[in-house]
């Protein structure tokens, strides 16, 4: 079960519930524990060295952002220190963001199902990655911009699966296709057929999680998503990866996988409040830069929200802690 999908009854009334900001701010505290905890003091230095230059590339490093970003924002930073005459080590910080900012802002590119009726979207990713949760939250943001959703069940392997989409669906209003068993694609053409049928705006298909290296399963993915584009000439529109923030530089590995197998579209990266890796976003960035969706900082059914790249470099790196 989805326990963010039940209401509360009675009782007190809950307090007003934090913005994104904040909740993004807090959901990074991990990574800015091991970056800003070492900022922190690098940064309040008397002056700008080789030394704290050293370090602060060290404290990229940790935070995995990568050996190429790393580089990219060291030479960017070192450049900047000339042409602004930069002398103290405060001054820093904020050059940091914007650059971070600016690394970062080709991924920010907003998922838009306008102009496709029905807007079909395929979800993938390894097994534990998160993604028949991220379906049920994607799916609630959707309807909360007006757009009507179906499900299509397609880890017809896994049956917490089906039975996740299955509970959402009741409990949300949301159709949901599904079979206890057979081929996905199956499962995913009826999907497609059950949207036009009854004008749905939005496509959601689930799929087995599966490791790059089973290149049997990879082999299978890559045909449900022939068999859409058999139902559906120029779908999927969007090809979504689930990456768990948790697997650091692996995640490049990911997406150039399922890139290779599926023709990845986009990212969604979770379970960033869990770990002190969100540096990882910077080496997508300069790595494999997919458009990075969304992105997920807890498991409430709002902690999914589309990435802003300057509100996650300053999230990232702020002075103090989050209220």
């Amino acid at each position: 079960m989805l326990s963010f999908f039940k209401k509360k009854e009675g009782g007190t009334p809950p307090a007003t519930a934090p913005s994104w900001t904040q909740r993004l701010r807090a959901g990074l505290a991990r990574t800015r524990a091991q970056i800003g905890g070492t900022l922190g003091g690098l940064f309040g230095r008397s002056r700008i060295d080789e030394e704290l230059l050293e370090e602060l590339e060290s404290t990229l490093l940790m935070a995995d952002c990568g050996v190429e970003a790393t580089q990219w924002l060291l030479a960017e930073l070192r450049g900047r220190i000339r042409r602004d005459k930069l002398e103290t080590p405060a001054q820093l910080r904020q050059v940091l963001v914007d650059l971070l900012a600016t690394l970062l802002g080709p991924l920010e590119q907003p998922l838009d199902p306008a102009g496709q009726h029905p807007f079909i979207m395929m979800i993938a990713g390894v097994n534990g990655a998160g993604k028949t949760t991220s379906i049920g939250k994607l799916a609630k943001h959707f309807q909360g911009r007006g757009h009507s959703v179906v499900l299509a069940a397609g880890d017809t392997f896994r049956a917490a699966a089906r039975e996740q989409l299955m509970e959402w669906g009741r409990r949300n209003d949301v159709t949901v296709i599904a079979q206890e068993s057979g081929d996905p694609a199956a499962v995913v053409f009826d999907a497609i057929g059950a949207a036009r049928a009854r004008g749905i705006d939005v496509v959601m298909a689930d799929t087995a999680g599966r490791l790059p290296t089973q290149l049997h399963l990879m082999e299978e993915i890559a045909k449900v998503r022939r068999v859409v584009q058999k139902a559906e000439p120029g779908g999927p529109h969007e090809v979504l990866l689930v990456l768990d923030a948790n697997i650091g530089q692996n995640a490049i590995a990911q997406v150039k996988a399922f890139d290779k197998a599926i023709g990845v579209t986009g990212l969604v990266i979770t379970k960033l409040d869990g770990t002190a890796k969100g540096g990882v976003l910077a080496a997508i960035a300069r790595q494999c830069p997919k458009p990075v969706r969304f992105i997920g900082v807890g498991e409430g059914i709002d902690d999914l929200q589309p990435f802003r790249a300057a509100e996650f470099a300053e999230a990232l790196f702020e002075e103090a802690p989050a209220p």
